[in-house]
């Protein structure tokens, strides 16, 4: 009986210690993402964004395509520190004096850095509870000023804001043998830069990552498959040029955002669609028709 019990307890053991090389978690934030000491954390996502509902007459069509690259380092069990940069191909269609034109753009889009700090930990058999803060910088690294044959390119299609905004934030994991759940709550300040201040935005995302394989854990498992079904609300102030309020600009989207992820000891492959839900925005601002992420994770 006593062989029994230690047998279960080191087949716990065993698997979660496979879990923490590398665990689930969220597709559509960063904040959550899980980095032991003294180990990096490799994340390559793609990205496509594109909008297409146009409640105004200039029949706008935007498609952004993004390679977000993430690295973070485990300094210690507690704080981990990340560095974020996204790669731009920006192309909006509209119409402009009777006929059809396009607007595009590509480069280096604006470096964000943070720091989080877990706070508070509870462990126990098969489970755990994490609760972190976070705060971060976004540097203007990208282009405020492109401009093509046309004139100075709008704002939707410049691959930087030429502004130091700062953002914060707080999120929480829960994570079991079956399932995880990632929580976040974010707020940045977006600063003024060429006369255009972009609003401030408050995000709120959900994250369940469940197992669907193997529906019960055996010795000798090399990886998982999860399925992924996450919440992002985002709210967004009105933006400013020349210090008047852009009234077809900001607003608030609610996505739901289902996903599926392979998990094995080194590395993740994941992919997830975002599908608006609601979209109550101001004016004529331009609506998302989905956001469509692919990618992979690797801890070393």
């Amino acid at each position: 009986m006593r062989l029994k019990k230690l047998t279960v307890i080191v087949f716990v053991i065993v698997i979660m210690v496979l879990m923490s090389a590398v665990e689930a978690a969220p597709i559509t934030f960063n904040t959550a993402l899980p980095v032991a000491k003294d180990e990096y954390l490799f994340r390559q996502q793609f990205v496509i964004n594109q909008s297409g509902k146009d409640p105004g007459n200039l029949n706008r069509d935007r498609t952004a395509i993004t390679a977000v690259t993430t690295l973070a380092y485990g300094i210690n069990h507690k704080f981990s520190v990340f560095g974020v940069l996204p790669y731009q191909i920006i192309e909006l269609e509209l119409d402009m004096a009777g006929q059809r034109v396009k607007r595009d753009n590509s480069g280096v889009g604006d470096l964000s850095v943070f720091g989080r700090y877990i706070f508070h930990q509870h462990n126990q058999p098969g489970e755990t509870f994490r609760l972190a803060a976070f705060a971060g910088l976004k540097a203007p690294t990208g282009d405020e000023t492109a401009s093509d044959n046309i004139g100075s390119l709008p704002p939707a299609v410049l691959t930087g804001s030429g502004s130091w905004d700062v953002f914060t934030g707080l999120v929480l994991t829960q994570q079991t043998l079956a399932y995880q759940f990632d929580g976040q709550i974010s707020y940045r300040v977006n600063n003024e830069a060429n006369n255009f201040e972009a609003g401030n935005l408050f995000r709120l995302d959900g994250s369940l990552q469940y197992r669907l394989w193997p529906r019960s854990l055996e010795s000798g498992v090399p990886a998982f498959l999860y399925g992924v079904l996450e919440v992002n609300l985002v709210n967004q102030e009105k933006n400013e040029a020349g210090g008047i309020n852009d009234n077809n600009s900001g607003g608030t989207r609610l996505f739901i955002s289902p996903g599926i992820q392979y998990v094995t000891r080194r590395w993740i492959a994941e992919t997830a669609l975002q599908i608006p839900v609601t979209q109550n925005l101001h004016g004529t601002a331009l609506e998302n028709d989905y956001i469509f992420r692919v990618g992979m994770r690797f801890n070393f």
